[in-house]
């Protein structure tokens, strides 16, 4: 058996449809046996339900999923397990122990109709891992691990040598398809050709990483038509969700009595990044 966790740094992320990552377990007589990380192309519940069913999983466990996000599951004949939250690990040998109970399809928040927030309760954004539906970019790659399962280490830094992101404090390489939109243009770039056990220093332009901040991604909401948006506060993180269900983190940037601003760029939108990349396995 086979169980994939919607994962983020050690935690059960809370929205499926925006997941950049799964933890999967392979489980047998009651325990587990082996764990891998896997990246995730956030392309909206459809897809997540198709990758998931490639890769043979049986139960998916998240927290917060939509109702079409469910259905599709349910369609590939995955077991859903909705409603979790803590620690990845914890969650798993609770649901081996028969003690997780799923609370079903739990979001119908939505950003055009009905609007309602969540805080996310700190930042889940992909940073310089796997892209998300803005991480993506339509250039071609060529290279050798282009088209293939491959398993890297990385850290990121910002150009004053703040590290935002880093594989190696989580002790598990990333896995992701070189070449197939789950990561940033130069990231995918800079694993194209190398060979398994290079190490490579790499400095991405805002082009080549997440582009410049989107004048247009910058909106102003009523607040009396946000439930909840009253509890805000200027800095905060959180998910608003559009009418097909998918999660969009937004940043709040402004608020008067009546209304909220929220950014959606992504917190790296301008910047420029630097990776060091070491490639670890090439699957197939």
């Amino acid at each position: 058996m086979k169980i994939a966790v919607t994962y983020e740094n050690g935690e059960v992320f809370q929205h499926f449809g925006h997941t950049q990552q799964f933890k999967v377990y392979e489980i047998e007589n009651g325990q587990v046996t082996n764990t891998t990380v896997i990246g995730s192309n956030g392309s909206g519940h459809g897809a997540l339900a198709g990758l998931l069913s490639e890769r043979a999983i049986d139960v998916l466990i998240c927290g917060g999923i939509g109702g079409g996000a469910a259905a599709a599951l349910s369609e590939q004949g995955i077991e859903l397990c909705a409603g979790a939250e803590g620690n990845a690990d914890d969650v798993v040998e609770a649901y081996l122990r028969g003690e997780l109970v799923s609370t079903g399809a739990n979001c119908d928040h939505h950003h055009d109709d009905g609007h309602r927030c969540h805080d996310n309760g700190g930042d889940h954004s992909c940073h310089g891992r796997e892209g998300c539906a803005g991480c993506r970019s339509g250039a071609a790659h060529t290279g050798k691990n282009i088209g293939k399962t491959v398993r890297a280490h990385y850290r990121g830094t910002l150009n004053d040598g703040t590290q935002f992101d880093s594989s190696y404090d989580r002790g598990e390489p990333l896995e992701f398809i070189c070449g197939a939109g789950m990561m940033i243009a130069g990231f995918d770039a800079a694993v194209a050709d190398m060979e398994v056990g290079q190490t490579v220093q790499v400095h991405l332009t805002p082009a080549e990483a997440y582009g410049e901040p989107d004048p247009s991604d910058i909106f102003t909401i009523e607040i009396s038509q946000l439930p909840g948006s009253e509890n805000l506060c200027v800095g905060q993180q959180v998910y608003l969700q559009d009418s097909y269900g998918r999660p969009i983190p937004v940043k709040v940037t402004a608020m008067d009595e009546s209304t909220v601003t929220f950014d959606a760029n992504h917190e790296m939108a301008g910047k420029e990044l630097n990776f060091t990349i070491e490639l670890v396995e090439v699957l197939d």
